[in-house]
């Protein structure tokens, strides 16, 4: 199975909180919990339905840590794991 490329991630992330034109911003170390205003409690639901289904990763409620949000990196670290557990 291919790993799901950091860029992808970082689209979706974009795109369910509306981050047009911020993409190139983001990186690796951006903050994402408490440094994105968009990015709410809301939001990370939003954001979790949204890889579940367009990257077909499973995410179970009890694997969802507050600290995978803290950045860009660690979101992205969190989401190959899901699809290491799918493959």
């Amino acid at each position: 199975m291919e790993e799901i490329p950091f860029e992808q991630v970082r689209s979706l992330l974009c795109e369910v909180l509306s981050l047009e034109g911020r993409e190139a911003e983001l990186d690796g170390d951006s903050p994402l919990l408490g440094a994105i205003p968009e990015f709410d409690s809301l939001a990370v639901m939003e954001l979790l339905t949204a890889l579940e289904r367009r990257l077909g990763i499973a995410i179970d409620d009890q694997e969802i840590d507050a600290d995978d949000f803290l950045t860009l990196g660690r979101l992205y670290r969190f989401v190959l794991e899901r699809q290491r557990q799918a493959g």
